[in-house]
């Protein structure tokens, strides 16, 4: 049931493998990047607690031993005081520029070990082991690593592509429900910006894939993977064509911010509303047609997902302070936003030509509609 993805991009490439069992091979998977015997891991308290042994057994039925950092769960650790932490007990445990640092957790862990590799001895390479679902279809995949700052998320980091990608599809089944459907909102975002099939498939397999069908998980995420591997190796730095994969993100980040990087909102769950948001967007640009947001929004709610702002819990400020939150996106260029828009399912495009008082609307309406339905 295992499928390879392979990411061409030259002396840097690699693979993405994906499906059941793979912890238990990771020693066999890594003994031969390895010089010596021996690996970092960077993992969060609560993946050690579930994952960390079977991982120390798999690399210890190779003769690779293991030492490991557990940092606390969260977005918080995705901040400088948990990364000097991490970067100095690589130090501290003797991390050699040909070794190799394992990153075992979801994208907090995988965008601050990747990171954390990238500068420790000017690079030393690593190994994305992701154990959410949203890690397994974006995070892990394409090398963006960082951490976050007061003025936003992911303003630091580096451009560093892992050495080998392991997606174990059996460690899904250990996330919870709202954990998963968070990932899902990823695998969505796929089909919607270029792959209409995709999402045709997601409309049919999705409950069975939430309810744990292995065949239709490792489908979705190699599917996944492959689009994100395919746009990657045409533009890896995001000059161009990778901003597609931004799509709903402009919206996400704002939302994000408001809610304070809180459990108010999971990231997954800000870029399925922020699809459904660029959706919306682009059907009063007149790009789309207005059955287009809705299927996108019934496809979200049939899945038990957050489809509109009404969704979010507890306070958020007007249409113009979001507005504003969207100015620190890193996609912003000369002071201008950039949208990730849509002609259709399966069609999108970047673009600065927005206007303001559409965008605002937009949000108007949504934050209207919310006071309605939370009245």
């Amino acid at each position: 049931m295992q499928r390879t993805v392979h990411v061409p991009l030259g002396e840097r490439a690699y693979d993405v493998v994906i499906g059941p069992g793979l912890l238990q091979e990771a020693g066999k998977r890594i003994k031969p990047l390895l010089n010596r015997p021996r690996v970092a891991v960077l993992t969060d308290e609560n993946v050690a607690a579930r994952h960390l042994d079977t991982l120390r057994a798999g690399l210890a039925a190779e003769g690779i031993e293991m030492d490991a950092l557990a940092l606390p769960p969260g977005e918080s650790t995705k901040a400088w005081p948990q990364f000097s932490r991490a970067v100095e007990w690589l130090l501290e445990t003797q991390v050699e520029r040909s070794d190799i640092v394992i990153a075992l957790g979801g994208g907090v862990i995988g965008d601050l070990a990747g990171f954390a590799a990238s500068v420790l001895r000017r690079g030393v390479r690593f190994v994305q082991i992701p154990t959410s679902l949203l890690a397994q279809v974006d995070s892990s995949v394409g090398g963006k690593t960082g951490i976050n700052a007061p003025q936003g998320k992911n303003l630091i980091g580096a451009f560093h592509q892992p050495s080998l990608v392991l997606a174990d599809t059996e460690v899904l089944g250990t996330l919870t429900a709202r954990d998963f459907l968070s990932g899902y909102g990823e695998v969505v975002k796929y089909g919607l910006l270029g792959d209409a099939a995709f999402f045709d498939w997601l409309e049919e397999h999705g409950p069975a894939l939430a309810a744990g069908d292995m065949a239709a998980r490792v489908e979705a995420v190699a599917r996944s993977v492959q689009m994100k591997a395919d746009i990657v190796v045409r533009d890896e730095t995001e000059q161009g064509d990778r901003a597609l994969l931004n799509l709903g993100h402009t919206f996400c980040h704002a939302l994000e911010a408001a809610t304070g990087y809180s459990d108010r909102l999971m990231h997954g769950e800000g870029v399925a509303i922020g699809c459904a948001l660029a959706f919306e967007l682009s059907s009063r640009l007149g790009l789309c047609s207005q059955e287009d947001p809705s299927r996108v929004r019934a496809h979200l709610m049939a899945m038990g997902m957050k489809a509109d702002l009404s969704d979010i819990p507890g306070d958020l400020p007007g249409a113009v302070a979001l507005l504003d939150l969207m100015g620190q996106d890193k996609k912003v260029v000369a002071g201008q936003l950039r949208f990730v828009l849509a002609r259709g399912i399966g069609k999108a495009f970047v673009t600065a030509d927005v206007p303001r008082e559409t965008v605002l609307a937009v949000l108007e309406d949504a934050l209207a509609l919310r006071q309605v339905e939370q009245a």
